[in-house]
């Protein structure tokens, strides 16, 4: 793509940046048949490729966001599906963070859609918050009806549809500490709480903390770790996400200098996306850019590490299906296809790809809270592909598709990691069908 920005444009080094992302694009429009917004709208600005030519007149004419941009920015969901299709290795995830700060920078939103966005950015990182509003939603669910038949309010309707009917409490595993593994010490590893996730489904982390101690590998729960910054940074507010990575950087780098780490193990694949992005996000920042670097490069899904060790002989399951549900975050974002399915099998499950599978279940962070009626498209479309499967249950990586998923199926959906824990000694999770037992 040609392109014509001036040489003080290009003295900025996020504009420099994204004119070297423009210029890969060759506008083939391979982009449009694995985009969930132009499947399921059919409009060309819903699309990589629409979206690519909004950004490029708004970025090349140095103007601020309008409407349209805005409109249609909003929409995309960050599945990085175009980049997994894209033949010219688009980095269509820098381009379009680049446009988001843009947006928040130069354009001024209707009342209701900053308070909405605020109210997120101010709740969502943090789980005391997080757990307090979960209580408070559990009150205010029978007002949903009523707040979707207000155009400005419909955000408000799905945060209370998506909260939980109950909270679960508070884990011990999220507290500062380390937990020694079992016998022979065979790693040592940092696990990323988070911060949504804990709130909502704390067993998460339970199940990988237990599965590692019984194969030998010490997990550190770093002091002053917090919320990856992720939630913030695809709102486009960039000094919330960079403090955010700052912080956790800090927090892992005191654990590497104190005992050295293996990897910094990350159970939800939204946030590991953004962490394998740490080096880039604070390359300029001369305090954090190498340091950053290093902890990108130790950043890795559950099932990367698992996939690096040798496991013992399962003890628990019978040959269950499992229909496997590979979030965005994880195959688009991380490339990651094979480890979680081969962990699956190797542990005596039998596992189903879901039609469709590169399309987005309408999770996307905020996206189901912030875009709701096309994010229940989505995740209708991706229900039934999974039922067409017939599993006993639904595995996935990600807390977020597990929270959207759930609200359209009866079938169970548990998190690959608490599959695995279960079936070589740990507890059977919630979910897992009654008559299934201890056979192997």
């Amino acid at each position: 793509m040609q392109t014509n920005f001036t040489a003080e444009q290009l003295a900025d080094s996020g504009v420099a940046e994204s004119e070297k992302i423009l210029r890969k694009c060759v506008h083939c429009g391979f982009c449009t048949a694995t985009c969930p917004t132009y499947v399921t709208l059919g409009n060309e600005l819903d699309s990589p490729r629409g979206r690519i030519y909004l950004i490029k007149d708004m970025l090349e004419n140095n103007r601020p966001a309008d409407k349209q941009v805005v409109t249609h920015i909003d929409r995309c969901l960050s599945c990085l599906a175009c980049m997994t299709t894209c033949p010219s290795g688009v980095n269509y995830m820098h381009l379009v963070d680049h446009a988001r700060v843009h947006i928040e920078k130069t354009y001024k939103r209707p009342l209701m859609n900053r308070i909405t966005r605020a109210l997120l950015a101010l709740v969502l990182p943090y789980p005391g918050r997080l757990r307090a509003s979960l209580y408070a939603a559990r009150l205010g669910r029978s007002f949903a009806p009523l707040f979707r038949a207000v155009p400005g309010l419909k955000p408000m309707a799905a945060m209370l549809e998506l909260a939980p009917p109950s909270v679960p409490r508070a884990s011990n595993i999220a507290r500062p500490g380390t937990h020694a593994g079992a016998g022979e010490k065979r790693g040592r590893v940092a696990i990323l709480t988070g911060c949504a996730q804990p709130v909502l489904k704390p067993g998460i982390n339970e199940a990988t903390v237990r599965l590692l101690n019984r194969i030998g590998v010490e997990v550190v729960v770093p002091e002053g770790e917090g919320c990856c910054g992720a939630l913030v940074h695809h709102m486009g507010r960039e000094h919330d996400a960079l403090d955010a990575a700052r912080k956790n950087i800090d927090a892992w780098t005191r654990q590497i200098d104190r005992g050295g780490l293996d990897a910094i193990i990350i159970t939800a694949s939204g946030c590991g996306t953004t962490i394998k992005d740490y080096g880039y996000m604070l390359r300029e920042d001369p305090a954090y850019a190498e340091k950053a670097t290093r902890v990108s490069g130790l950043a890795r899904d559950i099932t990367e590490y698992l996939a690096t060790l040798e496991l013992p002989a399962p003890i628990n399951g019978a040959g269950l299906v499992v229909a496997y549900h590979s979030a965005c975050s994880m195959q688009h974002g991380q490339k990651i296809t094979v480890q979680p399915k081969a962990l699956l099998k190797a542990a005596g499950f039998t596992v189903k790809d879901p039609p469709e599978g590169h399309l987005c279940c309408g999770s996307a962070g905020v996206y189901n809270i912030l875009q709701p009626e096309i994010a229940r498209t989505l995740r209708d479309r991706k229900v039934k592909n999974i039922e067409r499967t017939k599993p006993d249950l639904i595995a996935t990586g990600n807390i977020g598709c597990i929270t959207q998923i759930a609200g359209g199926t009866d079938i169970p959906i548990i998190h690959t990691v608490e599959l695995l824990d279960w079936v070589y000694g740990g507890d059977k999770p919630d979910g897992v069908p009654a008559a299934v037992k201890a056979t192997l």
